[in-house]
Order: C-alpha cells, then sequence, then structure tokens
C-alpha cells in the first residue's frame, strides 16, 4: 500500500505555469478517490524561482488546496531553487514518519531525470512507483495514466550535471551535533603517520540513529551513499586526506587481508598498506576498529575486528601480512583498538562465550549464565601478545591514564558513538583510518 505520494510539479512547461492550481487540484482529487484508507502523505514539489518570496508562493497554492479535508494534515507544498533540495527536504519528511512506499506523479519528460535524483538519495529501503502527468492539448486538462514503457536513458553529461548538483547542496548544509571530533593515539608517532577515530559528531547525516558522521551506506540503511561521502569529504578536510585515495575494509566478518597494490578481494576485514599519501579504515560499531603502525619500515594497516573476527584471528592476521608483505619485525609494530563495545555491555550466546572462556576465563563474566558478558579488546590483546606483539605497543582501554584512554565502549556512549547492540539496525557507523605522510 502506498504510504506517501510526491506530485513532482517543479519543471512544468511554461503554458502550464498559470494552470498549476488546476493541475494541483485535479491530480489530489484523483489521490482521494483511488486511496484506501488511510490517506497516503502527499507532498508538492515546486520550483521556488531566484528572488521569490516562499510564502507567497505557497499562498497562490492555498485554493488550490482548501477543499481537500481528508489530505489537510497530510500534505505539503515544498518549494526549492533546485530539484535536489527538493528532493532531500521530502525525504526527510518520510524518514521521520518511517514511510518507505512512495509513488511519484509527474511529467513524462521529467521521469527519467526523476530516477536519477532517486538512485542517488535513496535507498533499496525505499519502493517507488511512477504514473505520468499528462496534459491535454488544450493545456487545461489533467489525466493520470500508468507508464506504458519506459524511458530513454539518460546522456552521460546529464546524470553528471545532476550529480554535481546533489553534491553542491549537501556540502551547503550545515554540520549536525556539534563539529566534527577525532580521537588520537599518543602510541603512534605523528610525525610518520596520520591516523586517527571518528566519533559521530559533526556530519549532515540527519536520521536519529545515524546521526550525524555516519561513514557506512548499506542497502538496508537510509543513509544513502552520497551523504556519507559527504561526511567522508568532510572528515577528509578537518584530517588532512584525500577523499580520493581512500579504501576502507569490505567487512565479511573473518580474517582475510587485502595487501594494497595486489587484486582487491571481494570481501577481506583487514588491509596493509606501504603506499605513501593513501588512507586505509576499518569500520566499527561495536566491533573494534584496529590500526597498526611500523615506523621503522613505514608500514600500516586496518582491521575490523568484531567477536567472529576477534575469533578468527584476524588482527594477527593483519600483523602477518606486514610481516610477510614489508619485512616488518613484529616488535616494531604499534597496535591501538578503538572504540568497540565494552564487557559492561556485551553479550553473547553461552556456546560462543565459550570460545573466549578458552582464550582466557577472563574474557567472560558470568560464563554460567544463558548470555554472559565478552572482552574481545582482553581477547584481542592476548592473541596479540601470544603473536610477539609487545605488551607496550598495544593501546586499549587497559590505559592507567585515562587521559590517554581512546578506547571507549560504544554502547555507553550515545553522545559519542554509533552502537549496533544499542540502536538496532539502522544504526551508524565510525570509523578507524591511518595512512603514511609524505
Amino acid at each position: 500500500m502506498v504510504e506517501a505520494v510526491l506530485i513532482d510539479l517543479f519543471s512544468l512547461p511554461a503554458n502550464l505555469q498559470n494552470n498549476i492550481q488546476g493541475l494541483l487540484r485535479n491530480t489530489l482529487e484523483t489521490i482521494e478517490k483511488c486511496s484506501s484508507i488511510p490517506v497516503p502523505f502527499v507532498y508538492v514539489m515546486c520550483c521556488q524561482r531566484q528572488g521569490s518570496k516562499r510564502s507567497g508562493e505557497q499562498e497562490s497554492l492555498l485554493p488550490a488546496l482548501r477543499d481537500f479535508q481528508h489530505l489537510k494534515k497530510r500534505l505539503e507544498v515544498v518549494h526549492s531553487l533546485t530539484t535536489a533540495a527538493a528532493l532531500y527536504t521530502i525525504k526527510q519528511r518520510l524518514d521521520e514518519k518511517d514511510l518507505s512506499i512512495i509513488k511519484v506523479i509527474l511529467p513524462t519528460l521529467r521521469k527519467d531525470l526523476m530516477k536519477v535524483y532517486i538512485d542517488h538519495l535513496f535507498t533499496a529501503v525505499y519502493q517507488f512507483e511512477f504514473e505520468d502527468l499528462q496534459v491535454a492539448s488544450g493545456g487545461e486538462n489533467l489525466q493520470i495514466v500508468e507508464p506504458q514503457s519506459e524511458g530513454q536513458t539518460l546522456p552521460t553529461q546529464d546524470v553528471a550535471l545532476i550529480r554535481s548538483e546533489i553534491q553542491r547542496y549537501l556540502e551547503s548544509l550545515p554540520s549536525l551535533k556539534g563539529e566534527l571530533t577525532i580521537l588520537r593515539s599518543s602510541l603512534i608517532p605523528d610525525d610518520i603517520f596520520l591516523h586517527g577515530f571518528t566519533t559521530r559528531t559533526g556530519g549532515i547525516s540527519y536520521i536519529p540513529t545515524l546521526s550525524s558522521c555516519n561513514l557506512f551506506s548499506s542497502s538496508k540503511r537510509r543513509d544513502p551513499q552520497v551523504v556519507v561521502k559527504e561526511n567522508l569529504r568532510r572528515l577528509a578536510n578537518a584530517a588532512g586526506f584525500n577523499p580520493e585515495t581512500f579504501h576502507r575494509v569490505k567487512i565479511d566478518h573473518a580474517n582475510a587481508v587485502y595487501v594494497m597494490g595486489r587484486t582487491e578481494p571481494d570481501s577481506y576485514d583487514g588491509i596493509v598498506t606501504n603506499q605513501k599519501g593513501v588512507t586505509i579504515a576499518a569500520p566499527g560499531a561495536d566491533c573494534i576498529p584496529v590500526l597498526f603502525a611500523d615506523p621503522v619500515r613505514k608500514a600500516c594497516g586496518a582491521a575490523h575486528s568484531g567477536w567472529k573476527g576477534t575469533l578468527l584471528g584476524v588482527s594477527m592476521a593483519t600483523v602477518n601480512a606486514m610481516v610477510s608483505e614489508y619485512g616488518c619485525n613484529v616488535k616494531d609494530i604499534l597496535v591501538v583498538l578503538g572504540p568497540s563495545v565494552g564487557p559492561c555491555c556485551y553479550k553473547l550466546p553461552h556456546e560462543s562465550a565459550k570460545e573466549f572462556h578458552r582464550i582466557d576465563p577472563k574474557c567472560v563474566r558470568l560464563f554460567d549464565s544463558a548470555s554472559p558478558y565478552i572482552d574481545i579488546r582482553r581477547a584481542t590483546r592476548i592473541l596479540l601478545e601470544s603473536g610477539g606483539i609487545l605488551p607496550e605497543n598495544i593501546q586499549d582501554d587497559s590505559v592507567t591514564d585515562q587521559n590517554q584512554n581512546i578506547t571507549f565502549c560504544t554502547a555507553c556512549h550515545p553522545d559519542k558513538f554509533y552502537s549496533h547492540f544499542r540502536d538496532g539496525s539502522n544504526f551508524g557507523t565510525q570509523i578507524g583510518f591511518i595512512s603514511i605522510k609524505d
């Protein structure tokens, strides 16, 4: 069942500009007649002319809206200078109400354009269907018909223009929830490496569980790739790296490691490089983003270590890749564990807890319960030390000076970090990143 209707009056032919009230009235009448109860939310998308007063334009549409009492509290007119701005505003309204099934009524000539905007600003969470807004030759009568055939693919240059318009609009948006904040470790020498762990502030993501510097997009979440890209651009500006040479691991919750310069696997949880100016990163939203740095051989790595990856030894797999590929000495490698879910909050089923208990009984609290508390950080440290990493070369939540602590519990700090454990399926993601300075 359609949850919302979007009426695109943004770019009407010139001969219809004076008849916009009639167009809108006829369209709304059709929606009222065809809709089941409850009536869907309706958004009318109009162009705000340069220099015009928005309130005046809205007043001009009121006569066409007054008679539709069923739609009274469910209808909104959105005026914007660009299609990107109007559609993004409507997306915010849809997300506020958790609406996902949308019918778009628009002029036939706008359909291919609109599909490109939708492909960039929405994810697979949303379902769209299209109806044609067709005008009879007299210029006054309106009929809505099902589309008979797909339109032609837009020229590449038109798609590029749309992307540029969307990017400019997103760049103009203010940062949310405060300034962008980066946590840095004193263990990694900043004269050789650029590194950090992000928090959730300073981006443009507005959905509560994603707000505001979400750095991961997927088909199951409501943050599109273009928003994540803008968040990354702002992070790159603040941190001082090039977002065009940024590489994030492709999570598989296992222990494969990608050596940059070789053929990239379809999925991997560790990545290593000795190339200068290339920034590598691992995400985390409870799972541990782990950074590795060898100041002697000037090589670095990043790993995503959840409970499965921890048990499979992804951190030592990353260390071993640095040793075998770049001639690193394991005793020179520095390892920093970033913000992640702590043993105060994280539980696993008893069968999975047994594996951590085998590593060290201190990794499990309330072992005899159905869902014991697990310390994946302690397990990671033990496995690293067993592999030859010096204890003093590992920074985690066991540091004596809490002013040096950057391994905060993500679940305990909703103002600073995202947490899958705490926030559910539509969660945001922070990252740990590192690069070798030029």
